[in-house]
């Protein structure tokens, strides 16, 4: 399992042109789902991503995570994350988790979230969403489980 995290001044999702889920000072998280992922995965992943310290503490260092800050947390799935790059032009899927069984995975996933963290939305499983976000940074990490 993978996720792709951005600090953010302001992200929201749309999905039609409605907002469907929207935070200002936090993470924006890109949620990979692999074959072999599981829920105890997921809920060390989102307790990875509200711990990881990406915010400036009083030293102006990484010192302090989404939680130290107060921040939300927009979650977004991506099975694109999980595509095989290193050889030819074309992106290989194969690792990704089939759709049906990352679906579920993931609606765990933010129900965990929402139960650990009280600033939580999330974009539309499958959906061709409209992400926008302003970068705070940037500052991106791409964290493993």
């Amino acid at each position: 399992m993978k996720a792709l995290i951005q600090r953010v001044k302001s992200a929201h999702v749309a999905v039609d042109s409605q907002i469907i889920g929207q935070i200002q000072s936090g993470v924006l998280a890109y949620i990979g789902i692999g074959k072999d992922d599981d829920f105890d995965k997921a809920c060390r992943l989102v307790d990875k991503i509200i711990a990881y310290r990406i915010f400036e503490d009083d030293n102006g260092k990484m010192g302090k995570s989404v939680s130290d800050v107060g921040g939300g947390l927009l979650l977004v799935s991506q099975f694109t994350l999980m595509a095989k790059t290193d050889k030819g032009r074309r992106p290989d899927f194969a690792p990704a988790m089939p759709p049906d069984d990352a679906r579920a995975l993931f609606d765990k996933l933010v129900d965990y979230a929402k139960q650990v963290y009280p600033d939580v939305a999330k974009g539309e499983f499958g959906a061709n969403m409209a992400v926008v976000a302003v970068n705070d940074g940037p500052i991106n990490f791409l964290l493993d489980v």
